[in-house]
């Protein structure tokens, strides 16, 4: 046992003269060190305070002012018209505070107070600057709330029919004069006081309220590399994995990650980066809580239905990624058995949020089980090392399938879906992330792996024979198992949450596509946004998959504003729908066909450009929804505009936000991107990735219990409407 092998680095005797009491050098050395580097932790942590309370200035202009306010003193020059007299007035006249002193200390006041009002004045004008989005745009202008529903009724016009529509013109209209102006109000006076009137919100009544299970229904995944894998070790993989997270997370404490851009100019919020590590989801009978920590320096371990606890920090450093593979291996050829209830155990955080909120409350608070579920919640993060084999192979159509359903859901009991992110690490060293949506969003989580990949590959690397590189510490105390005392009323709940979330899984279809007869390169020779492409040829491909339109849900960040997230693109347009009822009626010419194509492109491009500079519809709609709700007002508008089904919910996931991996010299490197589950019972959720110049990467989910959908179809379908839509354009043309 661990607590009995650190047991002996402290004896005690008690003799006639009292205790003698023997200290063990290597402990003291290890105390030492510990506390030498949390006082770092400190000092870096005040220096960045201090940073980052003086921005946009730093503490030497400071000295700047100072000498220059006293230089003009002696020159005889009084550059405060009289103000640095007045406060030497106001100073006490001791011994100790001479005339020359209460000169000196009046010049340094005044020079601290008009730097102060430097620094004031120049936040202003950079917020007066980021605040301007007109760079985004040709024209832009401030959008009133009458355009805002005006924009909802002419997005949900191609799906609705001439009565349908004007009924809910009137319910639009009606809405507009009363309660609409009363619900506004009090949202205005909620973004006077909130840095962000929507996220606070968002988080809790989208995310933390929702009483379903949250595996498919809200974690999504990110996947490995595509096409290599660095080592085939098990342990290996997870342990250079580990490392370079970790040293991700020093960045991260140290402020030391710079800021993106949208397109290189603006800086974006990175508020949500603060919650990636040391974050857990609780749950609770009627909302959970994100429970978010500092220096934790311990992880918990899965493997085959025991959990392991391994701390990270050795002699005040992180382990070694020579070290943590010795740990990762121990573990692996550790032969016990679990313990009753123990190998199901994280079904409860994949299954109905209320029946785990009570067993926790019940069964988790107090003893063993106490001490081994807060070691979980307190982790650094979690990692399951796999017994199973997943990742691309060329001569399995399916194998992208299995893959993206492993990381999604894996056996329902083998991931601990409340955790802020989990690291799946399969027996063949490929890798993957399930992440828990209410922190973040998948650009956050995909910095992250960007770099960690990048640190894997290419600066941690492997010895010819897969193992970590670096000597092994054999002297390193085992992982700790954690242990359980579960009663057979606990493992009757964890039995039905691993039923229900088992049903949930089942029900998943899954279909990885791979579309590589051309990318992003070509798409932008037809003067085209990628994004605006790939969504229009969605839109084809659904309405061949169905027959029909529907409402369709692409995130949008908006992270330009402070603690921002996400904003609703509503794809499905007057201009979209006219192209494609065009591209299916064979009297239309090309020449007409792609006039339509480039009007439906600019539609989507300019909504893009509205919902990321905060002049989207659907955040604003909810919010004034949660203010009629406080306010016990009904709204049959709102009631609608909430109730709506999105059928077809896509997403881009961002790739190459740092360019720490050169795609051009090395191509195999390319990432996989990720993807979610279904939105609706009977529609598609459609993750894509846009990978270097000649691939994107569909990642598509429905239901099998849906008649209706059938995500391999899908896949097929968008493959020919990306085609199709190429053919519009002359390939000999060198300029459109």
């Amino acid at each position: 046992m661990a607590e009995a092998h650190q047991a002996v680095a402290f004896q005690f005797t008690v003799t006639p003269d009292g205790i003698d009491l023997q200290l063990s050098r290597e402990v003291l050395k290890h105390i030492y060190l510990s506390g030498v580097t949390s006082w770092k932790k400190r000092a870096i942590r005040f220096k960045n305070g201090v940073l980052t309370g003086v921005y946009p200035a730093s503490p030497s202009s400071w000295l700047i002012v100072v000498i220059a306010i006293m230089s003009t003193m002696y020159a005889r020059i009084d550059p405060s018209m009289g103000m640095i007299d007045r406060i030497k007035t106001s100073l006490p006249v001791s011994e100790f505070m001479t005339v020359q002193t209460q000169t000196v200390l009046s010049a340094i006041l005044f020079a601290t107070g008009l730097w102060l009002s430097f620094i004031f004045l120049l936040r202003y004008i950079l917020k007066a600057l980021l605040s301007y989005h007109g760079w985004i745009f040709e024209s832009h202008g401030k959008m009133s709330f009458s355009t805002k529903v005006w924009l909802y009724l002419e997005s949900v016009r191609p799906l609705l029919d001439d009565e349908q529509y004007k009924q809910m013109e009137s319910v639009a209209n009606d809405f507009k004069k009363d309660p609409a102006p009363k619900l506004q109000k009090h949202l205005k006076l909620k973004s006077w006081w909130a840095t962000n009137y929507v996220s606070d919100w968002w988080e809790e009544y989208i995310y933390l309220r929702g009483r379903d299970p949250i595996m498919v229904n809200s974690n999504f995944y990110t996947m490995d590399l595509l096409y290599v894998i660095p080592t085939h070790r098990q342990a290996s993989r997870a342990a250079n994995v580990v490392h370079a997270m970790l040293q991700y997370r020093r960045k991260l404490e140290r402020g030391e990650l710079t800021p993106l851009r949208a397109l290189g100019i603006v800086p974006m919020c990175s508020f949500q980066y603060e919650r990636m590590f040391n974050t857990t989801r609780i749950p609770g009978i009627e909302t959970d809580f994100v429970q978010h920590l500092k220096d934790r320096k311990h992880l918990v371990v899965y493997h085959r239905g025991r959990f392991f606890k391994v701390w990270l920090y050795y002699g005040g450093r992180h382990l070694l990624p020579s070290e943590l593979e010795l740990q990762f291996q121990r573990i692996l050829d550790d032969k016990s058995e679990p313990q009753p209830g123990e190998i199901k155990l994280p079904s409860l955080t994949a299954g109905n949020r209320v029946p785990w909120a009570r067993a926790r409350l019940k069964y988790f608070n107090e003893g063993v089980n106490r001490a081994s579920l807060e070691a979980i919640e307190t982790a650094a993060f979690f990692l399951t090392l796999d017994d199973e084999t997943h990742g691309y192979d060329p001569e399995n159509i399916r194998s992208l399938d299995l893959y993206a359903k492993s990381l999604l859901h894996g056996k329902c009991y083998d991931r601990w879906f409340d955790k802020s992110f989990t690291l799946i690490v399969y027996k063949n060293g490929k890798i993957g992330v399930n992440t828990e949506h209410s922190w973040a969003d998948s650009p956050i989580i995909g910095h992250m792996w960007e770099y960690v990949l990048a640190t894997d590959c290419f600066h941690l690397g492997y010895t010819a024979e897969g193992h970590c590189k670096g000597d092994i510490n054999k002297s390193l105390a085992p992982p700790t198992r954690l242990q359980w005392d579960i009663p057979k009323a606990c493992q009757v709940i964890i039995e039905g949450s691993y039923m229900i979330a088992k049903g949930i899984a089942d029900d998943v279809d899954f279909h990885g596509c791979l579309f590589n007869e051309f990318g992003k390169s070509l798409i932008k020779k037809c003067r085209t946004s990628p994004d605006a492409f790939i969504q229009l040829a969605l839109q084809l491909a659904h309405y061949r998959d169905k027959g029909e339109f529907c409402l369709t849900y692409e995130s949008s960040m908006t992270r330009m504003f402070r603690e921002g997230r996400t904003e609703t693109v509503r794809s499905c347009t007057c201009e979209s729908t006219a192209f494609v009822k065009a591209m299916e009626d064979e009297r239309t010419t090309v020449r007409q066909r792609l006039a339509l194509f480039k009007k439906a492109a600019d539609k989507h491009q300019n909504m893009y450009r509205l919902a990321m500079t905060g002049a989207g519809i659907d955040r604003h709609l909810f919010c004034l929804y949660i203010v009629s709700k406080v306010m016990d007002i009904d709204s049959p508008f709102l009631k609608q505009v909430l109730s709506e089904p999105w059928r077809l919910s896509t997403s881009q996931t961002p790739q190459q936000q740092l360019n720490l991996i050169d795609i051009q010299k090395f191509p195999k490197y390319v990432g996989a991107g990720g993807g979610f589950g279904p939105v609706a019972d009977d529609g598609y959720g459609v993750s894509y990735i846009i990978v270097g110049e000649d691939l994107i990467t569909f990642h598509i989910s429905s239901k099998f219990s849906s008649p209706e959908t059938d995500s391999f179809r899908f896949g097929q379908n968008i493959r020919q409407a990306m085609l199709d839509i190429r053919a519009l354009f002359n390939p000999k043309e060198k300029k459109m």
